[in-house]
């Protein structure tokens, strides 16, 4: 199966880069980003604090069978309503460290916009560890979840 969403990983950089093509106006791209219930259906996760604003946090926690495999937060540090959002990115009990993730949201058409995130991670080392587990995979799973819960709501 074709993986839409591309992930960019240059050899001895500390950063991805991670871009998408969505068949959604840009507005509605925005919302499953910012909104706590579509953030809840597409990531298949529970959302325990989402707060979309300049110095907002959030937190997220996934549980299986009784038991929390994921936990994650951050702190959002710039928010520009349908542009960009500009937050941190830790997951808990996990050895990959704080990410600095630019988010950008970019209209292509009226029925389609592009998802731009450049992570960054504290040491090329870092990065390379988490590029060793499913992530490519994960993300354009997550993302095709995107696309097809937000297509509802047009």
């Amino acid at each position: 199966m074709e993986r839409k969403t591309q992930v960019i990983a240059e050899a001895g950089r500390s950063d991805l880069l991670i871009t998408r093509e969505f068949a959604l106006p840009v507005a509605l791209l925005f919302q499953a980003y910012t909104e706590p219930d579509l953030i809840a259906q597409w990531m298949g996760t529970t959302v325990l604090k989402h707060e979309s604003k300049k110095h907002g946090g959030y937190r997220f926690q996934t549980s299986y069978g009784g038991n929390v495999v994921f936990q994650a937060h951050g702190v959002i540090h710039e928010f520009i309503p349908v542009k960009k959002i500009i937050r941190t990115f830790e997951m808990e009990n996990a050895p990959f460290g704080v990410q600095l993730e630019l988010l950008e949201f970019a209209s292509l058409a009226d029925d389609t916009s592009k998802l731009t995130i450049h992570s960054i991670y504290e040491s090329v080392a870092l990065r390379d560890q988490m590029l060793q587990l499913p992530f490519a995979h994960g993300i354009n799973l997550a993302h095709d979840r995107l696309q097809a819960t937000v297509s509802k709501l047009t």
